[in-house]
């Protein structure tokens, strides 16, 4: 075999362990699941007074990761009526759900994004600035099914 042939395999070879660490990395290194103890459950910030607070929230079950504020995602439901929460939590403009990793399966960015664009469901506040410049966004569907995630906030350009 020439030496051509050996270097031409050996790039091949290290360029598909480095796919495959790089798609490992992404997917599954750093996520860990979240605890929601008492007191640190799912919130909405208020409309009057502008603080958040618990809401009820069932079977929730959530992903983080120390290296970005932005790969918190949430899945949950809530018994509270979507004219209820528009009434006492303050809407949130804008929100755009970002892709969770493909085995955390409850939550389907494109859905969650379509259903908001539609009108389907509505995007709340949970809590501004949870990281420097990141937002925690809650989006409520009328049967009660919730989805939560981090993104950038949009007066983190001003």
């Amino acid at each position: 075999m020439n030496a051509g042939k050996m270097v031409g395999g050996g790039l091949v070879v290290i360029g598909l362990i480095a796919g495959v660490a790089m798609y490992w990395l992404q997917e599954y290194a750093f996520y860990t699941e979240v605890a929601f103890p008492k007191g640190d459950e799912i919130r909405l910030t208020l409309i009057e007074g502008g603080m958040p607070e618990p809401i009820a929230a069932n079977g929730i079950t959530g992903i983080d990761a120390d290296s970005s504020p932005l790969r918190f995602r949430a899945c949950f439901t809530t018994p509270m009526s979507l004219p209820m929460l528009s009434e006492t939590y303050k809407v949130y403009e804008g929100a755009e759900p970002l892709n969770a990793p493909s085995w955390f399966d409850c939550f389907d960015a494109a859905k969650i994004g379509g259903a908001l664009e539609k009108g389907e469901a509505l995007a709340f506040l949970s809590e501004a600035n949870i990281a420097p410049q990141i937002d925690r966004v809650v989006a409520v569907f009328p049967d009660g099914r919730a989805y939560a995630w981090h993104q950038i906030s949009p007066n983190a350009a001003e």
